[in-house]
């Protein structure tokens, strides 16, 4: 396995740490400690630790199950140490050790360990990647959900948490009684807004717990928000032999991930901040124009690819993306429906990126899965499609791509591919009642599903139409007979 003695001999082509470990100071605390953030900021901030060695980082993971317990030992026996492979979509690929990581922390087995790094002056930041779920915001409100059992329990129990709002929250009223500044809490989730919906979040649970501590996070800890980017696959047992037989490690910890890699972030730090820039980092005032850019080129095109391909059995992104039709459709929808409504942030262009997505959506070392992409569609249509979907339908566009991916969308829902073969569609929010529409062969009234909710208030009476127009295609002579003609 990899260990610190281990670096002075590491295999040909594998790249060691470019600063000595054992000098490294911590200066972030992550909860989180999944294969994106290991490949995301781990990667960004193990880049500057040789000009600026205040920034390792302690990593810290949330759950006592077997699966973390055992996560947690390897990490200890590997000094927290691990590779990263980055491939291109050509191929050709690099791997380099990293060693921001020093030291991991599981917090059931020892909360005050994990409170007692928290109100260390020398961590100046708490990030996070939670996941886009782990913010506990109740759908219907907005609010944060006081009534989960968890955050109930830690409102009960402040001293001994076992959720990322009440370590965070605990770690902010013992600095303020220390009389220490407070940290910034960073969202690294992939989420709109990502920093807004965090402060939300431990604001929401700070004043359940006291109304004056909540004023002073408020007054004096910073939530940036920030934009991140970069694919990184599930490590398969396959996967995991494949990296280290390539790599000439015995690394029980191996990331793999493409080589593109993206980070926009405001630059609002309450207690000082690594120099990011210098590793790539693009700090800025508003980070929603690169939001947009990435949600509706990006994202967009991502399940514009994907609910067809699922349809013509191409189990990969890349699959799909080499099949000249579907990537055509692609193409058209960014080029003719998406890009002359956007709006681009200076210096960016939007004709370099969207070449730069679908040259991404060919890198086959991901193995991405289509049906993962095509995954809790509903949700995906309405954030990643419905700026594009309304600006066309009050400008009186034509709707032909977009109803195509809407009628693609319908038809995957049902759970069979053009060659026969059953899979199970993933849609998490669906109850009984969306999954009879789903499933059903009333084309009228499978446009009331949620995932159109968001232009409903507009005429769509051409594209509900077309949609079913197309639904009706799709199920006579196939996906690519239905393709609008370009």
């Amino acid at each position: 396995m990899i260990t610190e003695k281990t670096l002075s001999s590491l295999p040909a082509g594998v790249n060691g740490p470019l600063y000595d470990i054992r000098k490294i100071k911590n200066g972030i605390l992550h909860f989180g400690v999944g294969n994106f953030f290991r490949a995301h900021e781990a990667f960004y901030v193990d880049a500057i630790l040789k000009d600026d060695p205040e920034w390792g980082i302690v990593g810290v993971g949330l759950t006592g199950s077997e699966r973390s317990r055992k996560k947690a030992e390897t990490f200890t026996s590997q000094d927290c140490l691990y590779s990263l492979t980055a491939t291109a979509p050509s191929g050709e690929h690099s791997t380099r050790i990293i060693g921001c990581l020093r030291d991991y922390l599981l917090a059931p087995a020892d909360p005050e360990a994990v409170l007692k790094h928290l109100v260390d002056p020398e961590i100046r930041i708490v990030s996070m990647t939670i996941t886009e779920g782990g913010y506990n915001m109740d759908e219907k409100t907005g609010e944060f959900d006081l009534n989960d059992e968890d955050v109930k329990t830690d409102l009960q129990n402040p001293d001994r948490p076992e959720t990322v709002f009440g370590y965070v929250v605990e770690g902010l009223r013992r600095r303020r009684e220390a009389g220490l500044p407070a940290f910034t809490v960073m969202s690294c989730d992939n989420l709109r807004h990502n920093g807004n919906v965090a402060r939300k979040a431990f604001l929401g649970y700070a004043r359940a717990r006291d109304a004056d501590l909540a004023r002073w996070i408020e007054e004096n800890a910073t939530f940036p928000n920030s934009m991140v980017d970069r694919i990184t696959p599930t490590v398969t047992p396959d996967i995991h032999e494949k990296l280290n037989r390539e790599s000439g490690l015995n690394d029980d910890l191996p990331v793999i991930a493409e080589d593109f890699h993206q980070w926009v972030m405001e630059d609002r730090f309450a207690n000082g901040r690594p120099p990011l820039e210098k590793a790539g980092v693009q700090f800025v005032e508003d980070v929603t124009p690169y939001e947009q850019v990435k949600i509706r080129m990006l994202n967009a095109s991502h399940i514009m690819l994907c609910f067809p391909g699922v349809l013509v059995a191409c189990d990969t992104v890349a699959e799909a993306v080499q099949d000249a039709d579907l990537r055509g459709n692609v193409e058209t929808f960014l080029n003719e429906d998406v890009m002359p409504a956007l709006r681009a942030p200076e210096g960016l262009s939007l004709e370099e990126y969207r070449d730069s997505v679908l040259h991404r959506f060919s890198n086959a070392a991901m193995g991405d899965q289509t049906l993962r992409i095509a995954g809790d569609g509903c949700s995906k249509i309405q954030v990643f499609w419905t700026d594009t979907v309304r600006k066309a339908l009050e400008s009186k566009r034509d709707i032909a791509r977009i109803a195509f991916g809407m009628a693609a969308y319908l038809e995957m829902l049902r759970g069979v591919n053009e060659k026969g073969d059953h899979y199970t569609p993933n849609e998490p929010t669906f109850k009984d009642a969306q999954w009879k529409l789903a499933k059903s062969d009333d084309f009228v009234a499978a446009l009331g599903l949620p995932a159109f909710d968001a232009w409903r208030d507009l005429d769509t009476t051409a594209l509900d139409q077309k949609v079913i127009e197309i639904r009706k295609i799709i199920r006579e002579k196939g996906v690519k007979a239905a393709l609008p003609v370009r």
